[in-house]
């Protein structure tokens, strides 16, 4: 081994970038992990959240859990005895088994989401779940399952957006409900300013990618739809609607367009607070096209989320933006088969012998309650104690001596202090995989770089192990990594396999920008734009998108948003000391009017409450908050902080319109000084 290594390999957090990395090696031990110079997309620089956490907790070993482990204590109280692999999978495989034989499979239900989103990482243990007939959390109700499920009866497919790289030919890019900054920040820093066309970013919050933004719409939360018709009234009245394309393509301009006519810019001042000239500029700008719209996963995590979806994808219906160069919509680029790539073949579905039985995260909750409805929970890639809605309960609920908790995670996080057995995972520096991001239409390699800390293993391996416990003989259960990666990168346009892959870095899947819909033929079942639709009907929603706004919040509350922090990966890197430095205490925002109001100044401790829960936050003061709205970023770990709580403690875990997602950014709350808090 060289004294001096460099390996290239890819970051699989949630996040748009997918950043390019290279690991430096001194004498076979890693020294430091920092951006790839050579890669299109992050240049050579790694955001800052995992600038510190890839050289300090991942590479831990006294953070990171290196043996499997058995609870001896209460539940919730994080004590734990290292046993072998072959207890643990002798104790897990003997619970399921008489699980199954007394009840039946489905109270046996796994959790998880996107805690790494490589390949296999992310979805190889389906399989397992799959054979066993277990039932789900459904991953996207935490997050953005609104917004699938509207765009989905609008143009037919949420998961396949427009190509960034044909931002170029681009006049407008709208990003509404997004903050780059946080989110995709090699965007913020690349992607934007070097694209050409005016940038109109519309957001409550006056974060730095709206401070960059040619024209900010600085809305009231709730309030997206009616900016949606007061912008698709100005294109109306100045002739910027594509009538050839609505009459050829778009099903139902007929039957909104009596409403769109009523929705005039001052009409939408008064429901949204964005000046009507703003409303005028901002739609003559997108009008003049072509024009990108980005519609974040923020903006839907609202009571009508998939409403404000519906409405905001008649932008580019009704103006003609698909199908050719600089124009389209984006939500997701989570469609592995646009790469190439066989999602089904990673979970392999057909194992599964019956229907597979699914609820929301929002209920996970009142579900955990009961004994009669789940006797087995696995949580993997998901630490819902810090993430979930109705924290007290949910905690309450993982407190039943007889629910079997399984928890697989790197650390010992406040999920993992409620298992029964706690199993330590790899790392993405120690395994193989592929990472697709979900915003470029990329294919990179995730490559190991060092061997597993401890015993510790990658998700993949810890369920072939299990399979093998409960005695599963199906070959698709132990096909090895090489295997699937070597199967998945044959379907690519990608031929110089994974060994290629590896010295390459990052590919895209074409030389050119890929159009979004280039035949103009949409997957619904008109095969056209359904503004109108029966499906949505059908499924009980109305059949067109509704002109609303959501009341604001009565005396003395305010709305509250909880967007992504600007150190955190949702609730990833929650214990790394450097992280917590950079972010200090935890805080809200408040505009200085409210701020006034209330009695509270830049640094008091603050009182946050509503109808299930409080916490105590530090004050900030901004003008960049509207009046009327509080902000507390999300993610920060209940066991780190002094009161034993995060944000996730006021979340009632109300659903969205559409697909019983979360709708996190209705949540109302009081705000007090503490010094007249009642006692």
């Amino acid at each position: 081994m060289p004294a001096n290594e460099v390996i290239l390999t890819t970051c699989p957090r949630d996040c748009y970038d997918a950043c390019g990395i290279a690991v430096i090696k001194r004498n076979g031990i890693i020294s430091r992990v920092r951006g790839d110079p050579n890669n299109p997309v992050n240049r050579g620089s790694l955001c800052g959240k995992c600038a510190i956490a890839y050289n300090g907790v991942i590479l831990d070993p006294i953070q990171r859990l290196k043996t499997p482990l058995k609870r001896v204590g209460p539940k919730g109280l994080g004590q734990f005895q290292p046993i072998s692999w072959d207890e643990a999978m002798e104790t897990i495989a003997d619970r399921l088994k008489d699980i199954i034989a007394t009840t039946g499979p489905e109270a046996i239900v796994n959790a998880h989401y996107t805690g790494t989103m490589s390949r296999l990482a992310y979805a190889f243990p389906l399989r397992f779940f799959n054979r066993l007939g277990a039932g789900e959390v459904e991953p996207d109700t935490i997050c953005n399952m609104a917004g699938q499920v509207a765009l989905q009866y609008t143009i037919g497919n949420a998961l396949d957006g427009f190509d960034p790289r044909t931002a170029n030919d681009a006049h407008c890019i709208m990003v509404w409900g997004a903050n780059p900054s946080h989110s995709a920040p090699h965007a913020h820093n690349h992607w934007l300013p070097e694209a050409p066309g005016k940038k109109i970013v519309i957001d409550p919050v006056r974060h730095r990618t709206a401070q960059r933004a040619d024209l900010h719409l600085q809305l009231f939360p709730g309030s997206d739809n009616a900016l949606a018709f007061s912008l698709l009234h100005v294109l109306r009245e100045e002739g910027m609607i594509d009538e050839g394309f609505i009459e050829e393509h778009v099903l139902g301009w007929d039957e909104i367009e009596p409403v769109i006519r009523n929705c005039p810019p001052a009409w939408g001042e008064t429901a949204t607070g964005v000046p009507a000239a703003k409303i005028i500029e901002a739609a003559r700008i997108y009008g003049s096209g072509p024009s990108l719209l980005w519609l974040g996963q923020g903006m839907q995590r609202q009571p009508n989320g998939g409403n404000a979806i519906r409405s905001c994808a008649m932008l580019p219906a009704a103006t003609g933006n698909f199908g050719k160069p600089g124009a389209g919509l984006y939500y997701l680029n989570m469609d592995g088969g646009v790469r190439g790539i066989d999602d089904d073949y990673v979970t392999a579905p057909h194992l599964r012998s019956g229907e597979k039985k699914s609820f929301s995260h929002m209920e996970l909750a009142e579900r955990l309650e009961h004994s009669t409805n789940i006797q087995a929970l696995f949580c993997w890639n998901i630490n819902p104690a810090a993430s979930n809605p109705e924290q007290r309960r949910l905690r309450n609920a993982l407190s039943r001596e007889d629910l079997f908790s399984v928890v697989i995670d790197l650390f010992q996080t406040d999920t993992a202090d409620y298992a029964d057995i706690l199993l330590p995972a790899a790392s993405f520096l120690e395994f193989d995989d592929l990472v697709t991001s979900y915003f470029n239409l990329t294919i990179a390699p995730q490559v190991k770089a060092q061997e597993p800390i401890g015993e510790s293993l990658p998700n993949q391996e810890i369920f072939r192990r299990l399979a093998r416990a409960m005695g599963y003989e199906e070959p698709e259960l132990y096909e090895s990594d090489e295997s699937i990666i070597d199967h998945l990168l044959r379907g690519t346009s990608y031929k110089g396999g994974f060994d290629g892959l590896k010295q390459t870095g990052t590919v895209f899947i074409t030389p050119e920008p890929v159009l979004q819909f280039a035949d103009l033929q949409f997957p619904t079942p008109s095969g056209k734009i359904e503004i109108a639709s029966s499906q949505a009907e059908a499924d009980g929603h109305p059949r067109l998108p509704q002109s609303i706004a959501d009341p604001r919040p009565p005396a003395r509350r305010l709305r509250l948003l909880t967007p992504a922090s600007m150190w955190l990966m949702n609730d990833s890197f929650g214990n790394d000391a450097g992280i917590a430095k950079q972010m200090g205490t935890a805080t809200i925002t408040l505009n200085p009017q409210d701020a006034a109001a209330l009695g509270l100044k830049e640094g008091d401790e603050s009182e946050v409450s509503n109808e299930i829960g409080k916490i105590l936050l530090q004050v900030r003061v901004s003008e960049d908050i509207p009046q009327g709205v509080a902000l507390s970023p999300k993610g920060r770990w209940p066991k780190s902080e002094h009161d034993h709580a995060n944000v996730n403690v006021l979340n009632p875990g109300k659903k969205t319109d559409m697909g019983e997602s979360t709708s996190v950014h209705g949540i109302e709350v009081e705000v007090k000084p503490v010094s007249v808090v009642e006692i």
